[in-house]
């Protein structure tokens, strides 16, 4: 008698086992929606760095998922936030990825809000305001 975990399959309803992949992996349309997130923060941080690289030189950029909150936290899911270092840790700025993405109505307008967010953290760990950081800022997309 054979065994099967529970839903996993060897092969199809025909029995010629599971076909491989559509597209190659390097294509686009086979990333997750998670790596062209994590994709489209790194343009903007190499974008960033482009003008402000030394400032940022000992900064750390990160995507995670959501941010951890105190169950007692009454106020709106933050987007992104800068976090101080310690010891030999650098300052990091995280951007939350689920409620970005959330906040955003398709791919334009998810750009446009990684920009905002990332040049406003930036600017609040540079102590600048966000225009002299990006002149792009707050502006219609290109």
């Amino acid at each position: 008698m054979r065994s099967r975990v529970a839903g996993v399959r060897r092969r199809d309803r025909h029995g010629r086992g599971l076909r491989g992949p559509l597209t190659p992996p390097q294509a686009p349309v086979s990333r997750t929606r998670a790596e062209r997130f994590a994709d489209l923060v790194d343009d903007e941080v190499r974008r960033l760095a482009g003008r402000w690289g030394r400032e940022l030189a000992r900064v750390e950029f990160t995507v995670e998922e959501v941010p951890a909150i105190d169950p007692s936290f009454d106020g709106p899911v933050p987007l992104g936030q800068t976090l101080p270092g310690a010891g030999d840790r650098p300052v990091r700025i995280a951007v939350y990825r689920r409620p970005v993405e959330a906040r955003a109505a398709d791919e334009a307008e998810l750009a446009h809000l990684v920009r905002d967010l990332l040049v406003e953290e930036v600017a609040d760990l540079l102590g600048l305001s966000p225009e002299s950081v990006d002149p792009s800022y707050d502006s219609p997309d290109d």
